[in-house]
């Protein structure tokens, strides 16, 4: 069980997180959805303190870290919290040096202290299963945007986290190739994967996930089951969001269909 609550977060002047609760269940996929600037992305590094909150308390089952004024957090308890995520970035973050194979085995390595051969079994384990075999010895700089994001769910994956946190995991992926890597998150999601992402790709959403948070100015706005917020959205700010997105992606990558077409039909509820 994951647990924000009452999340501030301000960047000098800038109050970006005023006050944010949420719960993300566990076996579960929960989509943080909102425009650019309403604190999705920010909460999400709150919750591995990438971001330390002002205020506010971070809870991944045992493990609690609480800020606040005279509150003082301590190395282990930030540890604690981190350990218990894996965290997939935009931009991949791969190690340029080292090759897809490398790549998810340095944190078992040097951070859990794993004997490389058992290392190197659980690193060729994750590759398979998110496609990426047959380009285990390659560099980074050889694999296409796609590839290199498989590369990083399986790397984040490695310890076994907790939850797996994705931030905006498409967005720097042409339809095509950011097909790939929601075919690999909605195979976790089906397993069973914790997942908390930030994304404002309905497509993503509307496939894997289970419950949605839409976040507007740094406030929840709704936090409801995915059917619910993409089929029918109770409050009026979360309905002109869901149509401005749906506008957006007024087709789909083979240019068959709407998603403003399904945004209310059954096959956009969530698979998991």
């Amino acid at each position: 069980m994951i647990a924000l609550n009452s999340i501030h977060k301000s960047f000098g002047d800038n109050h970006v997180l005023k006050g944010v609760s949420i719960a993300v269940p566990g076996g579960g996929v929960t989509a943080l959805i909102g425009a650019s600037g309403s604190g999705k992305s920010t909460l999400l590094r709150c919750v591995n303190l990438l971001e330390m909150p002002q205020s506010g308390e971070v809870r991944i089952d045992d493990a609690v870290v609480k800020f606040g004024q005279g509150a003082k957090v301590g190395r282990d308890e930030v540890l604690a919290v981190r350990r218990k995520t894996g965290m997939v970035f935009q931009n991949f973050q791969l190690f340029p040096h080292l090759t897809a194979l490398e790549n998810v085995m340095e944190g078992l390595l040097t951070v859990l202290k794993w004997p490389r051969e058992q290392a190197r079994a659980r690193a060729a384990q994750l590759l398979e299963k998110v496609g990426m075999t047959a380009k285990i010895d390659a560099w980074p700089s050889s694999l296409s945007g796609g590839q290199q994001q498989r590369v990083a769910i399986a790397r984040a994956l490695a310890p076994s986290p907790k939850v797996l946190l994705c931030d905006e995991p498409t967005s720097a992926l042409d339809p095509q190739l950011a097909a790939e890597v929601v075919e690999v998150l909605a195979e976790l999601a089906r397993e069973g994967t914790t997942m908390l992402m930030a994304t404002h790709d309905l497509r993503l959403a509307a496939t894997i996930a289970s419950n949605v948070v839409y976040l507007e100015g740094g406030h929840v706005v709704e936090a409801a089951p995915a059917h619910e917020v993409f089929g029918a959205p109770r409050d009026e700010r979360t309905k002109r969001f869901i149509s401005t997105l749906t506008a957006q992606h007024a087709k789909l990558p083979d240019g068959s269909s709407s998603v403003a077409g399904q945004a209310g039909a059954d096959h956009l509820r969530p698979s998991g």
